[in-house]
């Protein structure tokens, strides 16, 4: 019964382990794509393609909307432009941008999305948007990158194009919880077990 025990023993702390050499490994595989977009940025920051700056909320209906959008034109227009994201329901940082975007360009913003092209805002998102989009996108294109009205350009922001997706650490603290409440599982089943093994040998 001892070895029953012993064995019982290391394989609970096995399993306790694991989730945390799991999530080890994908620290080490995002610092890696993070390293790699970096790279990225730096070899495109002259590059032609046009800015769309796209302030969205998580969960938000119309954001998903357009976002599906921009995916359906990608073979088409997809290397004129770049989507440079910014959720702003659940990261303050955002939401302060946004906020500081549309008071730099007197707008009053209602709700996301709230999409921006050269000089051109979208708020919401509707069909009737799509053809100016596209048109606002080509113009911006034929035109010299350093001749473009860029808003963030002109508020001082350093944009990092492929390091502004922020969806990534939204999917990163749901890995988090996940890993957490595996955790809580492993160790209630493991303490069943033993309080199992101990009624057992009496």
């Amino acid at each position: 019964m001892k070895n029953f025990k012993a064995i019982l023993l290391i394989a609970i702390l096995a399993l306790l382990v694991m989730p945390f050499i799991t999530f080890a490994e994908g620290e080490e595989e995002a610092v890696d794509t993070q390293e790699e977009t970096t790279e990225t940025t730096t070899s495109e920051s002259d590059d032609k393609r046009v800015r769309i700056y796209f302030f969205r909320g998580e969960g938000c209906p119309h954001c998903e909307e357009a976002e599906e959008w921009f995916k359906s034109i990608q073979d088409e227009y997809g290397d004129k432009f770049v989507i440079v994201d910014y959720e702003v329901w659940y990261d303050e940082d955002n939401a302060d941008l946004m906020d500081r975007v549309a008071e730099a360009r007197g707008e009053d913003v209602s709700g996301v999305p709230y999409i921006i092209i050269g000089d051109m805002t979208f708020n919401g998102f509707d069909e009737s948007y799509e053809e100016s989009i596209i048109s606002k996108i080509e113009e911006l294109y034929a035109q010299n990158v350093s001749e473009r009205y860029d808003i963030m350009s002109l508020l001082g922001e350093d944009v990092e194009v492929a390091a502004a997706e922020n969806t990534t650490t939204t999917k990163s603290n749901a890995s988090d919880i996940i890993a957490v409440i595996i955790i809580l599982i492993i160790v209630a089943a493991g303490a069943y077990g033993v309080v199992y093994a101990r009624k057992n040998t009496k």
